[in-house]
């Protein structure tokens, strides 16, 4: 089965090469890994220390932006080696200040495992939530390198779990210590007969919670609010704006709507903006503008959704309707602000958990997107239930880091 797996790594190397004449992204994928050691040789010398993380892609990197920050303040003398598999975390953290050297992770061909780590020669390497690259594993295990998994997730359809999938079985023994975020995690991994496994929760509670540490005032976006009650429409698509353009044409004329949708290519902007019938501003239009006398202002750039969802009085997350699901709810809710989703949350147990205690609201047609918004705005007991349920939420899941920190060597 190994087998099949490197001959799998050959051959979607090998198409991705052609994908790439006519995919943006795939481009940006098979171009960015042509450099990768030419740039660790630059970068990287033969005594250097040095601590390696992987993510899959942006969401990855910011849950273990907490074990970054806090390895490196504990190992100041180490250069930081972090890479991505996906273009769409590479390009947003390229120039991110934590780490010495960012990069896309080479295809895992045993080659590429064998070079990269003789190039960075870590001396801790952590993988983050998921992406199990078995060759790189393999490698790890072999040099003995003290290898982490943080708030990893494991469920009944992951291969570890088939039968056939006893390759994989064999990478989780690379692994010093498993930390996950649940107990079913847990349970999952001790059934295949592995004992260093701590539930340490999702440090992405420690990620949120921190930001409210910081500023987050932006001067426009409080003139555009005007002390109105402003409902946040985050990480948007297509079939969510659907339903939030039809709610945002019959709302009450003091509330505001501040969209940041997933994806901001003008034709995409373009026909959100041809849905509202309201006042609408741009974020790229704003200069020199009374925002405060516009209904909709929609953010055509990114990098600070995060920040306006301070400004919210209710948030709704996008990608409910389609595949894998959601976005990210803990942003809105680390602010104590309800939220509002799509049905299709199953696979975010943080979604599941903030559903079943009530902060997180899920729905599934234009009836009921109404009903809760119009509730929350006009019933000022149940918005501040909700917001509190929110709000604690966070702050009793945090400390994921801590307990990972206590573990490593």
């Amino acid at each position: 089965m190994l087998f099949l797996y490197n001959l799998t790594i050959y051959i979607a190397g090998f198409f991705l090469k052609i994908i790439a004449l006519f995919s943006p992204k795939i481009k940006l994928f098979v171009e960015g890994r042509k450099n990768v050691f030419s740039i660790l040789e630059e970068k990287i010398k033969a005594d250097d220390k040095t601590i390696w993380f992987h993510s899959a892609s942006l969401g990855e990197y910011e849950q273990g932006l907490p074990v970054i920050e806090k390895i490196k303040e504990k190992y100041p003398s180490h250069k930081i080696v972090v890479t991505f598999f996906s273009p769409s975390g590479y390009e947003v953290r390229k120039n991110n200040t934590v780490a010495d050297v960012t990069i896309y992770l080479p295809l895992d061909t045993k080659k590429n495992a064998k070079r990269f780590l003789k190039l960075v020669h870590p001396e801790l390497a952590f993988f983050i939530k998921y992406e199990f690259w078995l060759n790189y594993l393999k490698e790890l295990e072999k040099s003995k390198t003290p290898t982490y998994l943080i708030s990893g997730i494991f469920r009944d359809n992951q291969m570890f779990f088939k039968w056939y999938g006893g390759f994989y079985r064999k990478a989780l023994n690379a692994f010093t210590y498993s930390f996950v975020q649940n107990e079913s995690s847990k349970q999952k991994i001790e059934s295949l007969g592995f004992k260093n496994v701590v539930v340490s929760g999702d440090t992405r509670f420690d990620r949120v919670n921190a930001i409210l540490a910081r500023d987050n005032r932006l001067d426009f976006i409080e003139n555009f609010k005007n002390n109105q009650p402003t409902i946040v429409v985050g990480s948007s698509w297509p079939k969510d704006e659907v339903l939030i353009a039809e709610y945002i044409n019959q709302a009450p004329e003091n509330v505001k709507f501040i969209i940041a949708p997933h994806n901001i290519k003008p034709d995409q902007i373009s026909d959100l903006l041809s849905k509202i019938t309201k006042s609408t501003i741009l974020f790229s239009e704003k200069e020199n503008k009374d925002l405060s006398t516009y209904n909709v202002f929609i953010i055509d750039t990114i990098g600070i959704l995060t920040k306006i969802y301070s400004y919210g009085t209710i948030a709704y997350v996008g990608g409910g309707f389609g595949n894998p699901g959601i976005h990210n709810i803990l942003e809105p809710a680390t602010f104590g602000i309800p939220i509002v989703i799509g049905p299709n949350y199953s696979n975010f147990a943080e979604a599941i958990d903030l559903v079943n205690i009530g902060g997180c609201i899920p729905i599934s047609t234009n009836a009921e997107l109404k009903e809760i918004f119009d509730r929350l705005l006009n019933d000022k007991s149940f918005l501040a239930e909700k917001s509190e349920i929110c709000r604690l939420f966070i702050q009793n899941n945090k400390g994921a880091t801590e307990t990972i920190m206590k573990r490593i060597s």
